[in-house]
């Protein structure tokens, strides 16, 4: 097995300092996610006022895969496709966003994009960009 260093955590310049309140919109189950995640998110200082949406959608995907499990398992040996369609969608999607916000223990171990420098190179892939005479 390699062994390395992982890119450390970039702290926001601009982090939110304390963990908010959940949104009004939020139902019972995306509340609940909320509160577990929001407070190591803010101490991890990653966060910014801008995440907020964001972090917002992945409660109410999270709340969604909650929800329609209860609805699964309150159907007994029934089968609704359109239930696991939805379910799954939900898991997909709540999956997704999570991954920008280090969510999980992958998205946590993924080398870092930002390194505070700006090297002045938009397009690598292009090579270094022509002076005009």
């Amino acid at each position: 097995m390699a062994s390395g260093r992982k890119a450390g955590i970039i702290p926001a310049a601009d982090g939110v300092q304390a963990v908010p309140p959940p949104p009004a919109i939020l139902d019972k189950f995306a509340k609940r996610v909320w509160r577990a995640i929001l407070p190591d998110l803010v101490a991890r200082k990653v966060l910014t006022d801008a995440d907020m949406p964001g972090l917002q959608n992945f409660c109410i995907a999270c709340g969604k895969v909650e929800r329609l499990e209860k609805a699964i398992q309150n159907m007994g040996d029934e089968v609704d496709p359109v239930l696991f369609r939805l379910q799954d969608k939900a898991m997909a999607t709540a999956r997704q966003i999570g991954d920008h916000y280090g969510l999980s223990p992958t998205s946590r171990s993924r080398p870092s994009i930002r390194d505070g420098e700006d090297d002045d190179d938009d397009f690598p892939l292009v090579g270094p960009r022509r002076q005009p005479d």
